[in-house]
């Protein structure tokens, strides 16, 4: 399931929830399949290529342990909920490893399209390099944004919920980040004019 549909199917998730609770193994899974693609997107974004299968499942294992304590709210739903384990777990990995200059990340960025044009497939890969490379320049507050809304495709009530910010602010701060990201590509040499 696409991660922007995970708003759509809140209610779903509850009842996924709910069932977890309970025990139900298989709910944990249909829960697992919900978020596993987004879940890891957000972390490959973050993190040392080599690292984020092992912070992936730390999410998960957490979410496993600690899905009784999780309540919704108004302002909190399950998806908050789970990219906010995420994010700690991407704070923690950074404080552990003393990581001070995320320039240094690999930034080989897997190939998620399944087309067979070799060309093609070079070109998504150097693009992808580029744009992951400059988004890990930005401040983290930044990265958050950038990836939240461009890289998973959450609506901006979502997002605003999983910062802890108004949806004003939310605006401002997705303004900076893309101001950022734009000087950030135009210094690695990114010709921007093809997608203007």
């Amino acid at each position: 399931m696409a991660s922007s549909s995970l708003k759509n199917n809140s209610e779903d998730i509850e009842i996924l929830v709910s069932r977890i609770k309970q025990g139900d193994h298989n709910s944990f899974a249909k829960l697992y399949e919900n978020f596993i693609d987004s879940i890891f997107r957000y972390v490959y974004f973050r993190v040392n290529k080599e690292d984020v299968e092992d912070i992936v499942e730390s999410v998960f294992l957490k979410v496993w342990e600690n899905i009784k304590k999780y309540k919704k709210t108004k302002k909190s739903t399950f998806s908050s909920w789970i990219f906010r384990i995420a994010h700690n777990l991407v704070v923690d990995y950074y404080r552990s490893n003393k990581i001070k200059n995320t320039d240094q990340l690999d930034i080989n960025a897997p190939d998620y399209k399944r087309e067979h044009n070799p060309i093609r497939t070079t070109e998504d890969v150097i693009t992808s390099d580029i744009l992951r490379e400059s988004i890990l320049k930005l401040n983290k507050s930044y990265q958050d944004v950038l990836i939240y809304k461009f890289v998973n495709n959450f609506d901006n009530d979502e997002i605003s919920r999983m910062l802890k910010k108004s949806e004003g602010s939310l605006r401002i701060l997705q303004f900076r980040a893309l101001k950022a990201l734009r000087f950030e590509l135009e210094n690695s040499g990114f010709d921007l004019s093809d997608f203007m």
